[in-house]
């Protein structure tokens, strides 16, 4: 066997080995980094789509201070975070704190794990002493006074004990913290949990810097035992568990079901276009999409990363730039089969033109991401996670697998002209005609959008319609009189529900594991309205009335998590400014790339106003969304105009190289967004309410995005261009 033929065989096998592996690893599971079985029924799930465990606290306090309670909000969003960043705290009734984790099915485990936060007292010799006599002291710092605590592993110790915990300190802490040390060298400071001495540490030298280390622990077990009483017991409110109960998912059985089957058939129909549009390039996208999507799963598994609605977008838009990689390509092998190269030579350039358009256009993603990632919390995390794993994977499947797996069918001889396609341009579009009637067409809508946002504050509508998750609502626990299927829920109860309080969608629906209870979550209810559904569900169901509570829920998106995202979204677009203003070397392409950005999310904007669609967890991932796909095709353009550039002159008419740039581009813009556009469409259509709330934007946001992309940007960078230029030479003139 010759080596041409040895390195066709290895490859061959080495690419199947890839493609039933990685399905068969992602899908029937292989051991993982904890021991579990890694595969696609490993995965986490959120709260939407499993559920949890669904914990009630009480202060032990009647009436605690809203500033207290709500500092105990989010030291318990903090807590419940070392579970999963999908976990929700949000406030019920007057002084009840709920704690919802996903993907759990003990709750006495996490009961267990996470403690009844209690007080917590840093005290001295006397204030000990005036303790176990019950008699009055002042503690030398509380629990108001930490900031987090830690358990180590010091590897590198060869003598003693080599466990301890870490300690920081707010600012005020960290000052009462140097003096107590100050005051009691070579003594012990007592750390007294709930009424009981969780430790007592020699202090050892006066410490400043609000950090601190408890060393010379006997194991790591003890280590993060005393970091857990810490961290619970700097919670504000004391409080004590007066429910825990296992709930099913969010968004049902129903909601799931068809989700998956959408997916299923979009992807079908997305490998259908590509191989009819592409023919054995397509063939070749369609193996590495397989290989992809499972590449995908098996890391979300194995990095345990909390898949929810929201990291299915991250998902899909990591489906579309692996997609928009290959058609780039694909489609620059087109044009150099048109233009006379031979098989060989239009492969090897259509991979090499393309590579600099696919390596921008994922790292303007990926500095999304990492940002979102770092700064964000909660949804918005599990989204930037997902999207940097789907975008590094989609780099590797589109620049080296589908390079390896074309050559490898070249070589084995389909080298027919006809089963790759040929493009000749015949017609350049004039964009550039049109370019102000583009921007002034979205400034219009922007504009309308806006003032039917004032106009429906100014008559109570509210700017948007906020969900659960924005505002807040009731939940009402139902304890029927028999075990509702999940069907028989959705399919009886929530009509009637919705018909009560005169709503379409909008009802959140959990099952309580062994129980016949129910929990429904709505628009806050008044108490007219908590009335009438009594009486449906005791019409209806037979449901007494004494087994119905109903309480007031807070928002679970809190004010800094809102804040968190919108400082994440604003220092992506100036780090994607930047790094397109030091890649392309023109401050104009980064500016028009921006502005592109803001009238994409402003018009998306308009949209949820107009439409009233729900405004909630899904909402930020949308917008984060469209923004990867629109920063994405409108780098594919400014590529290719900067392309042109380098072979432009004195002679060269701008104008025309701008609408040359858009028009060689423009089947790619189309093709990358319409295979997106696909699953979506099949995602809204088939879907349920909430899945349809997901997909509809994400429709329109697509749609914009490509025409925002093709009309806008390149008009943009043009008539900055022709008005740099015009001032240049009005200063060279005056000199």
């Amino acid at each position: 066997m010759n080596y041409k033929l040895k390195k066709k065989v290895i490859y061959s096998l080495v690419i199947l080995a890839m493609l039933f592996g990685f399905s068969y690893i992602a899908y029937f599971g292989i051991a993982n980094n904890n021991g579990s079985n890694g595969s696609a029924s490993d995965i986490k799930l959120g709260l939407d789509l499993a559920g949890g465990v669904s914990i009630t606290y009480e202060t032990v306090d009647p009436n605690p201070s809203a500033q207290n309670l709500t500092d105990t909000i989010y030291k318990l969003q903090q807590r419940v975070g070392t579970y999963s960043n999908e976990s929700e705290v949000y406030k019920e009734g007057g002084n009840r704190i709920a704690v919802e984790i996903p993907d759990v099915t003990d709750a006495n485990t996490i009961l267990e794990q996470l403690g009844t936060p209690g007080s917590l007292e840093f005290l001295d010799d006397a204030g000990y002493k005036a303790f176990n006599a019950k008699t009055a002291y002042t503690p030398l710092l509380t629990g108001s006074d930490v900031k987090t605590a830690s358990a180590y592993t010091d590897s590198a110790a060869t003598t003693g004990s080599k466990y301890g915990v870490n300690l920081e300190f707010n600012d005020e802490g960290a000052k009462k913290f140097e003096s107590a040390t100050a005051a009691n060298i070579g003594k012990a400071i007592y750390i007294v949990y709930d009424g009981a001495t969780v430790s007592q540490p020699i202090v050892e030298t006066t410490i400043s810097g609000g950090s601190a280390v408890i060393n010379k622990m006997e194991s790591f077990e003890t280590a993060d035992k005393l970091a857990s009483y810490i961290r619970i017991g700097s919670i504000p409110c004391e409080l004590k568990e007066i429910s825990s109960n296992v709930v099913g998912a969010k968004l049902g059985a129903d909601a799931i079901r068809t989700s998956i089957m959408a997916t299923i058939i979009g992807l079908l129909i997305l490998f259908a276009f590509m191989i009819v549009v592409y023919r054995i390039p397509g063939i070749v996208a369609c193996i590495s999409l397989i290989i992809y999507t499972a590449a995908v799963i098996l890391m979300v598994s194995y990095f345990e990363i909390t898949l929810t609605l929201p990291g299915i977008a991250g998902i899909i838009l990591g489906i579309g730039m692996a997609v928009d990689a290959n058609i780039i390509i694909y489609s620059r092998i087109k044009e150099e089969i048109g233009d006379g190269k031979t098989i060989e030579n239009a492969i090897h350039l259509g991979f090499h033109k393309a590579l600099t358009a696919i390596i921008d256009g994922n790292i303007t993603t990926l500095i999304a991401a990492f940002v979102l990632a770092i700064k964000g919390s909660g949804s918005v995390q599990g989204f930037a996670k997902t999207l940097a794993i789907g975008v590094l994977v989609s780099m590797f499947t589109s620049i080296f697998l589908s390079r390896t797996i074309i050559k490898l069918l070249f070589s084995l001889g389909v080298k027919n002209p006809k089963l790759y396609g040929a493009t000749q341009f015949k017609k350049i579009y004039d964009f550039m005609k049109r370019r102000y009637l583009y921007l002034g067409v979205s400034i219009i809508i922007i504009i309308a959008g806006f003032g039917y946002m004032i106009f429906n504050s100014t008559t109570g509508n509210g700017a948007f319609n906020y969900s659960l998750e924005f505002v807040g609502g009731t939940v009402t626990t139902v304890e029927f009189n028999e075990n509702m299927s999940q069907a028989e829920i959705e399919d009886k109860v929530i009509p009637v529900i919705q018909g009560v309080i005169e709503v379409n969608n909008g009802v959140q629906q959990q099952r309580v594991t062994d129980s016949n209870q129910v929990i429904f979550k709505t628009i806050t209810l008044d108490l007219a309205q908590r009335e009438a559904l009594d009486t449906a569900l005791e019409t209806n169901f037979n449901v007494p009335q004494t087994a119905i509570t109903a309480e007031t829920i807070s928002a679970t998106v809190s004010e800094g998590m809102k804040n968190d995202a919108i400082i994440a979204v604003v220092v992506s677009i100036l780090l994607m400014l930047l790094y397109i203003w030091i890649r392309f070397k023109d401050i104009k392409f980064a500016a028009s790339a921006v502005i592109a950005l803001a009238i994409d999310l402003l018009v998306l904007l308009a949209f949820y106003s107009f439409s009233r669609t729900a405004v909630g967890n899904t909402f930020i991932a949308c917008m984060l969304t469209i923004l990867g796909y629109s920063i994405n095709a409108t780098i594919i353009i400014f590529d290719r105009i900067r392309e042109n550039l380098k072979t432009a002159n004195s002679k060269t008419d701008l104008k025309v190289l701008v609408n040359t740039s858009i028009t060689h581009t423009l089947s790619r813009s189309i093709n990358t967004n319409l295979t997106v556009f696909i699953v979506l469409l099949v995602l809204y259509i088939v879907g349920v309410g909430s899945i349809k709330e997901f997909a509809l934007p994400l429709l329109v946001g697509v749609a914009f995005g490509t025409f925002s992309s093709v009309c806008i940007t390149g008009g943009l960078w043009y008539t900055f261009k022709m008005y740099a230029d015009k001032k240049k030479n009005k200063v060279i003139a005056s000199k």
